[in-house]
């Protein structure tokens, strides 16, 4: 019985150890240095909490980011889980080849974060790429993406959304689950498809919902491959969000202090926001058999 547990230590040894020397260090080390003043080079000055005073008082760039962040958010995460819902309630019908239908849409999953994609991106907005062309060709005056501060956004956001395998696998999972019997009845009953849909399967999936929700806030507050690519974080800090700022003060400008500190405060925000959509999914989020034990 030792031996074994021995063994079973043997072999989880490298993963704690990854996770000791890859995530848990440098997390407890840049909570230090977003009290300091450090470039790099020479060794960081205890300064205490003037980069978050600084932060909070004198950096104008760090609200416009933050707000810029936000928007992004409230904009980009209903739009990828309501899409990604739509084709997983498409996909879940049984036609013939199905499967080969889901597989093409979760390819975009697999290759929309990657630095390539994000290039070919913004050549198909540029202002002669793909999407003006199509545009020309309906009749319409072409519109600048990249270059008009209304319109830069919509390409970081469309590219989140087309992103949305992930979380369209796990809805179709939820929908395969939700019981057959249900909708027979409700057919009795007189039910329409949409009435079944609003009334039956959003009730009964309402805990996946909840989940895709909170993986891609936290997705959307990261996110720094579109804006940094595409469009740079411009035109005028249209799309300079908060990930694209921590990079610039802590690798462009090389003041790792403030970026840390940078880091923490997105890093309290997402939390918060977390805690505050657990707090009130106990208001629309519906477990099966909660009620039974009630």
């Amino acid at each position: 019985m030792y031996e074994n547990k021995r063994l079973g230590f043997l072999f989880v040894l490298p993963f704690v150890l990854g996770v000791l020397l890859f995530k848990l260090t440098p997390f407890v080390m840049s909570f230090a240095l977003s009290f300091t003043q450090y470039d790099l080079i020479d060794p960081p000055v205890w300064v205490g909490t003037r980069n978050y005073e600084e932060m909070l008082r004198d950096d104008p760039l760090f609200t416009k980011s933050l707000g810029v962040t936000l928007w992004f958010a409230i904009l980009a995460v209903p739009a990828r889980v309501g899409f990604a819902l739509f084709i997983a309630h498409v996909l879940n019908f049984k036609l013939k080849g199905i499967n080969a239908f889901r597989a093409a849409f979760y390819i975009p999953s697999i290759l929309g974060g990657s630095i390539a994609v994000a290039v070919l991106w913004r050549f198909l907005f540029a202002k002669h790429g793909l999407v003006n062309i199509v545009l020309q060709q309906l009749g319409l005056e072409p519109i600048a993406w990249l270059a008009d501060e209304h319109y830069s956004m919509w390409t970081i956001v469309l590219l989140f959304m087309w992103q949305f395998g992930s979380a369209m696998v796990i809805f179709l999972a939820a929908l395969q689950n939700v019981p057959t019997s249900l909708y027979e009845a409700a057919e009795i009953d007189g039910a329409s498809k949409t009435q079944q849909f609003w009334r039956i399967t959003v009730p009964l999936i309402t805990p996946v919902i909840f989940f895709n929700m909170i993986m891609q806030m936290v997705h959307a507050f990261q996110e720094f491959n579109g804006p940094y690519l595409i469009t740079e974080g411009g035109p005028l800090h249209s799309t300079y969000v908060l990930a694209l700022y921590i990079y610039d003060q802590s690798f462009r400008f090389f003041n790792l202090g403030y970026g840390a500190a940078l880091s923490w405060v997105l890093f309290a925000l997402v939390g918060g926001l977390a805690l505050l959509s657990f707090w009130s999914s106990k208001y629309w989020v519906f477990y099966a058999g909660e009620k039974d034990k009630k």
